[in-house]
């Protein structure tokens, strides 16, 4: 088996990291950064997006395994001290791989279209002003939307921004996409559906830019500023990111874990 490891850079997941490459010799395991089978990611959820996109060109031919060095992530089965474990496993068993829908983000600008793949959301925010874009649903009007921004989440992302602005909880098994509101302004003129909604598969939701505004596109962690965006075609991709387990850890036992338990 071939892996690569990627870390958060503090001094703790940096240690991990060469002790993991250290058991991985010993069982046999190949170090290959550039072709890998299972990337390991050490640190915390954000560290995992990094590797996500890292990797994002070969997602359909990876998995991932996230170790977490600090608060108990979502994307995250294993903890510090059960390195040696991990690498036992990783070396003597075949993983039960878990699929995860992403969001697909196609930008249209002025002069070429840009396309993304997010593992948790796409949020979309006016730099100066409000924003101010048309919404369409499967190419039927719906919504002029005025306010702070829009979150696009995946399920496996819904408990991330999502959540703080309102939206559900959705389990990755439910290929959709949610669409949630941020500081969302109600008159005579602008008229919001108020709640966050969710599309399955195979619709899509298209983002119209009313006027101009400088935009705020932020892709998981990645983020970048554009004044030429003409509109933004949402949906649920065909591809899917795997994630490697070698022991059951419920979906909604991390919910609880994260918002529940104390």
């Amino acid at each position: 088996m071939k892996y690569a490891v990627i870390d958060r850079g503090d001094q703790l997941s940096k240690s991990l990291a060469e002790r993991f490459h250290q058991l991985a010799a010993e069982r046999g395991l190949t170090r290959h950064d550039d072709t890998p089978d299972i990337i390991v990611s050490i640190g915390g959820d954000g560290t995992l997006l990094q590797a996500f996109h890292k990797y994002v060109d070969r997602v359909t031919d990876v998995s991932f395994v996230g170790i977490h060095t600090g608060h108990l992530g979502f994307y995250a089965d294993w903890k510090a001290d059960e390195l040696d474990t991990l690498v036992t496993l990783m070396a003597e068993e075949t993983p039960h791989l878990v699929r995860y829908p992403l969001a697909e983000i196609a930008v249209e600008t002025d002069e070429q279209n840009f396309y993304y793949l997010a593992l948790n959301e796409f949020t979309l925010k006016g730099v100066d002003a409000t924003l101010v874009v048309q919404l369409s649903v499967n190419d039927e009007s719906f919504e002029m939307f005025r306010g702070d921004g829009i979150v696009i989440s995946t399920p496996s992302g819904s408990t991330a921004y999502n959540k703080s602005v309102g939206g559900a909880i959705v389990h990755p098994s439910i290929e959709s996409l949610q669409i949630a509101e941020i500081a969302s302004i109600n008159n005579r003129v602008y008229r919001t559906l108020g709640s966050s909604f969710l599309l399955p598969q195979h619709h899509h939701c298209d983002i119209v830019s009313k006027k101009e505004q400088r935009l705020l596109l932020t892709i998981d962690h990645q983020s970048l500023q554009r004044t030429d965006i003409r509109s933004i075609r949402c949906s649920v991709s065909t591809r899917k990111v795997s994630f490697a387990r070698y022991r059951p850890f419920p979906f909604w036992n991390r919910v609880r874990d994260a918002f529940v338990d104390m």
